[in-house]
Order: C-alpha cells, then sequence, then structure tokens
C-alpha cells in the first residue's frame, strides 16, 4: 500500500478530505485453475484506491479503455477516493479482439466477487458499502459498461445505483459499431431501470489527431450517441478543447504509456481534464449514491465558479 497526500477541500474538482491508498491485487493461482474455493481472491488484477480512514464507503466499479492499463487512471481514481468512495479498478485484460462480450462476462464476475472478497482487501476499519455501488467505463470500458447494466451477454447480482460513461466508444471505425452492439440509435431507448447514468465527452475526440489514424471517439458511436438513448435522470457534459485521453495520468510509462500521447487529439495538457472528469464523477456520485446534489445541481445551474475548463455541452434530464 502506498498512500497518497490529500489537501483538505470541498471543492470537488480538487483532492478531497480523505487519505487514500492504492493497493495492487493480483488472482490467486487456485483461481485461475478454476478453484472457487478462495473467495477473497479476484477473477483479475485489480486496482483498488481507498479512503485510509475508517468509516463505511460507496463503491465505484471503473472499466478502462481499449487496450489501456488501470494504472494509467492512478490520478483520477485517488481524486474519486478521497471524496470518500472506494474505487475498484480491475485489468480485464492485456489484449483484446474486436468482440467485447468476453470483458461484458468477466465485469459480471467481478461485480458479484465484490460482496465476497472486497471487504477482506481494504485498510483496517474500512468497510464497502455495496448497497451505494456505480459503475464506470472509459472508452471501451465505457462500453462495457452500459453493455452490463443493460444485461447484453450477463447479469450481476449487485445492482448499480450509478452508470458513468466517460468518452464512452461503441466502435473502432467511423460509425461502425463492434460487438455486441450497445447502441439501437432510437431516441431514449436504453432500459437500465432508472439507473442515474453520466455520460462525459471529449470535444476533440472525434478530431483525427492526423490523416493516417481514425479519431479516438468517433461521431456515430461516441458519447453524443449514447446520451441520446439515456432516459431521465441522466446528465451529458463535453469538454471543450480536450481529448480521449486526456484524462490520465501524466506519465503513462512503457510503450503503451508512449502510444497515449500519439494516438489520439490531445489538449493542452492532461491536469484540468483529470481535474474536471474526477470532480464531475464525485458530483454526480455525491447526487445518486449518497443523496447529496448540492454540487451537481451547482454545476448543473452554471453556478460552480471553480470549473477547470470550459464546457462545449451541458445537458441533463431529471
Amino acid at each position: 500500500m502506498s498512500p497518497s497526500t490529500s489537501i483538505p477541500s470541498t471543492n470537488v474538482f480538487e483532492i478531497g478530505n480523505c487519505i487514500t491508498t492504492l493497493i495492487k491485487v493480483e488472482p490467486k493461482l487456485c483461481n485461475r485453475n478454476n478453484n472457487n474455493n478462495n473467495n477473497s481472491s479476484p477473477p483479475k488484477p485489480l486496482l483498488i484506491c481507498s479512503p485510509l480512514e475508517a468509516g463505511v464507503f460507496p463503491v465505484l466499479l471503473f472499466l478502462h479503455g481499449y487496450l489501456l492499463y488501470n494504472s494509467f487512471y492512478s490520478l483520477l481514481l485517488q481524486h474519486i477516493a478521497s471524496h470518500g468512495f472506494v474505487v475498484v479498478a480491475p485489468q480485464l485484460y492485456s489484449i483484446a479482439g474486436a468482440d467485447a462480450n468476453e470483458e461484458i462476462k468477466i465485469t459480471a464476475k467481478i461485480t458479484n466477487w465484490l460482496a465476497l472478497g472486497l471487504g477482506q482487501l481494504l485498510p483496517p476499519n474500512v468497510e464497502p458499502n455495496l448497497a451505494k455501488l456505480g459503475l464506470a467505463g472509459h472508452s471501451r470500458g465505457g462500453k462495457v459498461a452500459f453493455a452490463l447494466a443493460l444485461s447484453k451477454s450477463s447479469t450481476t447480482s449487485l445492482k448499480f445505483s450509478a452508470l458513468i460513461g466517460i468518452d464512452p466508444v461503441d466502435g473502432t471505425d467511423m460509425g461502425k459499431q463492434t460487438p455486441p452492439p450497445v447502441l439501437t440509435y432510437t431516441p431514449h431507448s436504453f432500459n437500465l431501470d432508472s439507473t442515474a447514468v453520466l455520460v462525459v465527452g471529449s470535444g476533440l475526440g472525434e478530431v483525427r489527431r492526423n490523416p493516417f489514424f481514425h479519431p479516438c471517439a468517433p461521431k456515430g458511436v461516441n458519447h453524443e450517441d449514447f446520451y441520446n438513448e439515456c432516459c431521465k435522470p441522466a446528465y451529458y457534459f463535453v469538454a471543450k478543447d480536450y481529448g480521449h485521453l486526456d484524462m490520465l495520468d501524466d506519465d503513462t510509462k512503457g510503450i503503451r504509456g508512449k502510444i497515449t500521447y500519439c494516438l489520439c487529439k490531445n489538449g493542452e495538457s492532461r491536469g484540468a481534464m483529470r481535474r474536471f472528469v474526477g470532480g464531475i464523477l464525485v458530483a454526480f456520485l455525491k447526487a445518486y449514491l449518497e443523496g447529496d446534489s448540492r454540487e451537481l445541481v451547482s454545476i448543473r445551474e452554471g453556478h460552480h465558479d471553480m470549473l477547470p475548463l470550459q464546457l462545449q455541452r451541458l445537458e441533463f434530464q431529471v
């Protein structure tokens, strides 16, 4: 465990009052051999970010983007956890094809495992409140999150009260979906049983970085299409002048980490987008997991003066 520092603050766009710790968890061999006797071992490697202080905290399951590592989101996870949440970020795969069905199934297994093993991995006197459970995903992870919430391929024993797509993408080409398709292109068609939804988009996600690569969040399969199919309650924020990977850590190590600076159209720096994504997630989770909507309403009504960037679009259905 490696503690992080925190700056006392009530502003959701800044680090919160809780000191946090990052916990890396590897599945034990018995799990990989399909031995289910050890319930404390998760189905996949995990990066857990938890408050260190004693308490009972809501839980957010966070899914990484296509071919990315969960560690690339360490600063974002710490931002969220510092406001009083336990964040669980599995490494769903290292290499994957176009079909996301296996990711949906393994995310369902991880969700069901939370009730069996998560509490045993947290710091002393920290308890997860799985009655207040959120599901978030970035890019392809956003597609997987929506697919699981819509019960495509798999179902879970736990119920999600909040669903978040961070620049979600339902395809790898211009307007072309990958299996299983999530978007139906019918307005308000997502049947999510009144689960509250937040969709965050990047203004530069649909812009090519150069003529040789497709946009990272192309029109026809991106955040706008996801929001159009949501039913209320739903929120939609698009960050102007920031790109599809700008919520990652500044220092993303290794070849894949370096590539994150090359494939997508980026903003000037990642800090502002990371603070915005972290803050808007915290405001949304506080509203729909904890019943405190003050920050979210302030942002929605345009009265929040601490936004770290300019919004290109803001819509909501409540």
